[in-house]
C-alpha cells in the first residue's frame, strides 16, 4: 500500500485515521491561504479549499503517496462561522446556535501523483436552547476556543447538541464512510 500523508495539523482528523485502522501515516503541513470565490454553495467552499490544500501538499510529496486534505466549516443561514477570536466571540456564536440547525460542511480530498477527487459532506446539527450561564460554563473549558463554530461534538460540547443528521464524524471533521470509500478508489481497503 503507498504511504498515506495526512496534510492537517488537527489532532481530531490525526485520531479519526487512527480508528479507522490507518496507523502508519506521515503528517506534512502546507501553507495555504484559505481563500474562496464568490457565490459558492458551502459544500463547493470546503471542497475548493480543501483541493487548494491537497495542490500545495501534493509539492511536500512524492508521487506515489496519497494524500489526505480536508477543510470543515460550520454555517448558520449560509453564514459561516469560523473560530471564536476570544471569549465574547465564542459567546456570540453559541448563542445565535442555540435552539436551531446549523450545518457542518467538510471538504475532503484524496489525490495520488495527478490523479485527484474531491467530494464535500454536509451534517445537520441541532442545538438545544441553553443558557446564558451554561455557555459561559462551557466557554470556561477552553474547549470552544480552536473550533470552528465554538463547539466541539466530541467533548463537552455534545451536551448542547440535541440530535443531528448525517455522519457524526463530518462534525468532528473528517467523514469517515465517505472518506473509506474515496480512498479504496485509490487501492486503500480498510475492511477486507
Amino acid at each position: 500500500m503507498a504511504k498515506i500523508v495526512l496534510a492537517s495539523a488537527s489532532p481530531r482528523r490525526q485520531e479519526l485515521l487512527r480508528r479507522i485502522g490507518i496507523e502508519d501515516f506521515d503528517i506534512r503541513v502546507p501553507e495555504v491561504e484559505e481563500s474562496f470565490p464568490q457565490g459558492l454553495t458551502p459544500p463547493e467552499v470546503v471542497a475548493h479549499i480543501s483541493r487548494e490544500k491537497a495542490d500545495a501538499a501534493a509539492a511536500l510529496c512524492t508521487p506515489e503517496e496519497i494524500v489526505i486534505t480536508a477543510d470543515t466549516m460550520v454555517f448558520l443561514d449560509d453564514q459561516r462561522l469560523g473560530k471564536p477570536a476570544d471569549e465574547a466571540d465564542a459567546l456570540r456564536m453559541l448563542t445565535s446556535l442555540q435552539g436551531r440547525r446549523h450545518t457542518v460542511c467538510t471538504g475532503v480530498t484524496v489525490r495520488q501523483g495527478d490523479c485527484r477527487l474531491t467530494e464535500a459532506e454536509s451534517t445537520d446539527v441541532y442545538f438545544r436552547p441553553a443558557s446564558r450561564e451554561e455557555l459561559l460554563a462551557y466557554i470556561k473549558t477552553g474547549e470552544p476556543m480552536d473550533k470552528a463554530g465554538a463547539y466541539g461534538v466530541q467533548g463537552k460540547g455534545a451536551l448542547l447538541v440535541e440530535r443531528l443528521d448525517g455522519d457524526f464524524f463530518n462534525v468532528m471533521g473528517l467523514p469517515l464512510l465517505r472518506l473509506s470509500r474515496m480512498l479504496a478508489r485509490f487501492g486503500v481497503v480498510l475492511l477486507g
